[in-house]
């Protein structure tokens, strides 16, 4: 379990490391956009990736 675990975050890491790395000034840019949005649209985003990590758990547990 533990090492499951840790290669989940490996690779959590490895794809949210591409952006940055491969397209510098369009992840720069995004940030900026995301952080001029208001609250509430940033709230519903994180939502939508929460609800769907969590079906994509349940269906691969099956």
């Amino acid at each position: 379990m533990q090492d499951s675990t840790l290669l989940a975050l490996a690779l959590v890491c490895l794809i949210e490391g591409l952006g940055p790395l491969l397209f510098p000034k369009r992840w720069k840019n995004l940030l900026k956009m995301i952080s001029e949005s208001p609250a509430s649209s940033i709230r519903t985003i994180g939502l939508y990736l929460v609800g769907t990590a969590i079906v994509l758990i349940y269906v691969i547990n099956l």
